[in-house]
């Protein structure tokens, strides 16, 4: 009986030896699938914002500038009568290079700048090449005339593919779209750009306005959008400050 009991301890001991080794393995295995899960959340493509997902009733005027000299001051008179301290403007920098005295105002008066390019043309029918020029030409320039380099881009017309976005990327800037659009480059009326920003705005949201030339209405329709938008209780504020407080919600380009 004591062989026996011999050699029931080894078969033990082997038995506990295989199982700690199947815990080890299965420990490892855990581990590289976190990493692998690690590593796929954080690779993930980049992606274009176009608002974000907060509680507090925030939200981004944007305008962009590619073409003219009489709506912006027009505009930049508006918020500051009205003492809205905040906003987002996306220059063309062909256009900044030649009015430089607008964008030290914009700049006096507080208000955020981004990149809207150098020319104003659609950016998914140029080469990787033209993308990475026309992104860089835009980066020297603005920051030229501003003293400092921008980090937020929102490309002619909106205009992106997945190499827009990779190559912004790659050159450190995030793509800026928007959720509401007041078609104000439509002309459709005073009234109707009104209903297209105050119908449509919610918390986090980031709002499409023009300060070219080419929208003859803007100036009009927006003493009246900011008192309704504070009315309705909302905050304005500019698209790095909401992305800052708030989760971003940003869509893939397929």
């Amino acid at each position: 009986m004591k062989f026996i009991w011999v050699f029931n301890g080894a078969k033990l001991k082997q038995y506990f030896v295989i199982l700690m080794a199947a815990i080890f393995a299965i420990g490892i295995a855990y581990a590289e699938q976190q990493n692998i899960a690690v590593f796929t959340q954080t690779s993930k493509a980049p992606a274009a914002i176009y608002k974000v997902e907060t509680d507090q009733k925030k939200l981004a005027l944007t305008f962009d500038i590619s073409w003219g000299e009489h709506r912006a001051a027009p505009i930049l008179d508006i918020l500051e009568q009205k003492g809205v301290k905040k906003a987002t403007f996306f220059l063309s920098a062909e256009w900044s290079k030649e009015h430089p005295d607008i964008v030290k105002r914009i700049l006096k008066q507080g208000y955020e700048i981004g990149s809207h390019g150098y020319k104003h043309i659609n950016y998914s029918r140029l080469t990787d090449d033209e993308i990475r020029q026309q992104i860089r030409k835009a980066d020297t320039v603005l920051q030229e005339v501003t003293g400092k380099k921008p980090n937020l881009i929102r490309t002619p017309n909106g205009d992106i593919d997945k190499r827009v976005l990779q190559i912004a990327d790659e050159l450190n800037y995030t793509v800026i779209q928007w959720d509401t659009d007041s078609k104000d480059w439509l002309n459709p009326g005073v009234e109707q750009i009104v209903h297209n920003v105050v119908s449509h705005a919610h918390p986090g949201d980031i709002i499409l306005l023009h300060a070219s030339d080419s929208s003859k209405q803007t100036h009009l329709a927006l003493p009246t959008i900011i008192d309704q938008l504070k009315g309705k209780g909302y905050e304005f504020t500019s698209v790095s400050e909401l992305i800052a407080d708030a989760k971003v919600k940003a869509k893939e380009i397929d």
